[in-house]
């Protein structure tokens, strides 16, 4: 051992002690009841939340240029337009469209099985087309309606007020 400062198997210690630890944190979620179960629980959660934010920001923050990979006599980015720079966010942008690629892919494969199932679907969606028409036609024929007896009911309320004002005017 040593006298002054660090053991000499310290770093493996605390190695070790790291491994086992997420072992223990295990064993205590599985089973801490009541309000330590949920003090453990808000700790976790709160934990993954700041994790999640951190990669975040990994994902969306602009990471510059290699010094190595500047020439001398380069102008600085902000006179350029900035197409040395690029955004980490693009790789996940194309794994995102190539899943779309591939789905859209079999759905081709589904389609083509069958000529049948195609000309299901462009009836259906005629018969939305003419549903959404008529329904479009039913909304405004509607509103004219509405406006209609809005301007009846208008004029008969300011006939019974004349009406009520002669009354008044009568009777006093």
């Amino acid at each position: 051992m040593k006298r002054h400062g660090k053991r000499l198997d310290h770093e493996e210690r605390k190695r070790k002690r790291e491994a086992r630890e997420v072992h223990r944190r295990s064993k205590d979620a599985r089973n801490l009841l009541g309000a330590k179960g949920c003090c453990s629980y808000v700790g976790l959660c709160l934990n993954w939340l700041f994790c999640s934010l951190k990669m975040h920001d990994e994902l969306t923050k602009r990471q510059k240029v290699d010094d190595d990979d500047v020439q001398e006599g380069a102008l600085p980015p902000y006179l350029l337009d900035r197409d040395q720079t690029h955004r980490a966010k693009v790789l996940s942008n194309t794994i995102k469209q190539k899943r779309k690629e591939k789905a859209g892919k079999w759905d081709l494969i589904r389609s083509r099985r069958s000529s049948g199932e195609i000309d299901e679907l462009r009836k259906r969606s005629e018969e939305a087309e003419e549903k959404l028409a008529r329904t479009q036609k039913e909304m405004e024929e509607y509103k004219k309606l509405t406006e209609i007896n809005n301007k009846a009911m208008e004029e008969n309320n300011a006939l019974l007020k004349r009406i009520l004002a002669i009354n008044n005017a009568s009777s006093t």
